[in-house]
């Protein structure tokens, strides 16, 4: 438990420390539906945790924990450089870091901001 708590406390130091990157353009949730109305086929990632997911994804978006040991190694496994990746986690602060991760590596990257807990919201409100 004691691990568990200093490895979020340290993500949180880290999410807080981390800039935009200029390769990542930032979407917001009501860009992301507009996208989605056009195309169900995009390249959708979710960086939660399993826990977090028990509460619901983004229609059928791939799943690759951030926080797992080998994200990056999973993420370029599953994604097609070929086509651009809209990143969302819990609030926006993982996405960016994921993002980053991901435009390292050559990808086309897109962070939602305000992640799942704004879609929620958004989709409340209609």
């Amino acid at each position: 438990m004691k691990r568990i708590i200093l490895g979020a406390l340290l993500m949180l130091c880290f999410i807080s420390c981390v800039e935009d990157d200029a390769r990542v353009e930032n979407i917001t949730v009501d860009d992301l539906k507009s996208i989605l109305k056009e195309d169900k086929q995009i390249q959708l990632l979710d960086v939660r945790t399993s826990t977090e997911i028990k509460d619901g994804i983004i229609f059928d978006a791939m799943h690759v924990n951030l926080i797992s040991n080998n994200f990056q190694t999973k993420a370029v496994e599953v994604l097609d450089k070929s086509k651009p990746v809209y990143v969302y986690c819990r609030s926006g602060g993982r996405s960016k870091i994921a993002s980053s991760v991901l435009a390292d590596n050559g990808f086309v990257v897109y962070n939602v901001k305000g992640g799942y807990k704004e879609w929620i919201k958004k989709v409340k409100e209609e």
